[in-house]
């Protein structure tokens, strides 16, 4: 495979959003998995693209990652609205689940830093059932709240001597963006943000079904399940982004 190979984007409200689909995502960094090291991939939504408008730090941050990929189904049809008809949606669980798929034959190697002990231990145990074979290199759940500079020293050394060619990020928008930005260059692997993907794939909270997927509607589906927690960033961001669209040039 050729060498840096240049991803075209679709500007939404400023983020470079990735112009791909899941086989392409999953050829890339699985055949050209050497390209990536040290970097990061955003999994990219509304909720991220109007905190990226909103906060040019955070606006750097999705921009200077190898890829912000389309993991709203929003992003893609706008994308394809704009001319790119080849964009799709690369919803984050399913990225995880395609490469560590193709990791197993491959016998490359897999770190989760992220969510909780109890959530990392059944996706551990789930993991090795689906998936005969797969090297898990270690997981590690963080303390909910910002690391001292000891403890992200010490965790850091523990990834890196890991030597994973995939660091699985779980920490949630914009923790976890903002960590990956920090750690690039220091691990062998990727990191790729993934959000709540632990929590899909070790089975501690339901994902939306196909449909519901389809039809733009995950976000109300997890609404309903923790709708205390994520009502405000549904009510506030899923409008502004539509306001936002109608009223930009």
């Amino acid at each position: 495979m050729e060498k840096n190979v240049p991803i075209k984007s679709c500007n939404i409200l400023g983020t470079e959003v990735a112009v791909t689909n899941m086989g392409e995502a999953v050829y890339l960094l699985s055949d050209g998995l050497e390209n990536y090291g040290g970097d990061y991939i955003c999994v990219s939504n509304v909720h991220t693209t109007v905190m990226a408008y909103d906060n040019e730090a955070y606006r750097k941050i999705q921009n200077q990652a190898a890829m912000a990929i389309p993991d709203g189904k929003p992003l893609s049809f706008l994308s394809r609205r704009r001319g790119f008809r080849e964009a799709q949606r690369v919803a984050g669980p399913d990225l995880m689940e395609n490469l560590i798929e193709r990791s197993v034959p491959a016998g490359r190697s897999h770190y989760f830093y992220g969510s909780s002990e109890h959530t990392l231990q059944l996706l551990l145990e789930k993991l090795k059932i689906r998936y005969p074979g797969i090297r898990i290199a270690g997981m590690y759940s963080p303390p909910y709240r910002e690391l001292t500079e000891e403890e992200d020293r010490l965790a850091t050394e523990q990834i890196k001597a890991a030597e994973a060619d995939y660091i699985w990020v779980g920490l949630g928008a914009p923790k976890q963006e903002k960590w990956m930005y920090a750690h690039k260059g220091i691990f062998k692997g990727v990191m790729i943000g993934v959000g709540a993907a632990f929590d899909f794939h070790a089975g501690t909270v339901r994902r939306a079904p196909r449909w519901m997927q389809e039809w733009y509607l995950e976000w109300l589906f997890r609404l309903l399940q923790d709708p205390h927690r994520l009502f405000k960033r549904y009510l506030y961001t899923n409008f502004r982004f539509i306001w936002l669209l109608l009223t930009k040039k």
